[in-house]
């Protein structure tokens, strides 16, 4: 057994990858970035992902059009209505 304390399970802030791009202004809609994603037109950390629910956290840095755009899920503030 370990002496050390148990941490408690604290939220880690995140952003769903087609969230941040209506979020972030990138697209229009939920179906664009749906069509985007899934066409593998949206880069994530170097990689082509097609999960349009992929799961982003700060530090994160998504690639559309050939642009950088760095995570910060605490600057996006809170999502459209």
């Amino acid at each position: 057994m370990s002496d050390s304390p148990t941490q408690p399970n604290v939220p880690v802030p995140m952003v769903r990858l087609d969230d941040f791009l209506k979020r972030e202004g990138l697209v229009g809609t939920g179906g664009e970035a749906k069509v985007l994603i899934q066409g593998g037109e949206v880069i994530v950390n170097g990689e082509v992902d097609t999960r349009r629910r992929k799961q982003l956290h700060d530090g994160d840095v998504v690639t559309f059009n050939g642009e950088d755009y760095p995570v910060d899920v605490a600057s996006l503030g809170d999502p459209p209505m």
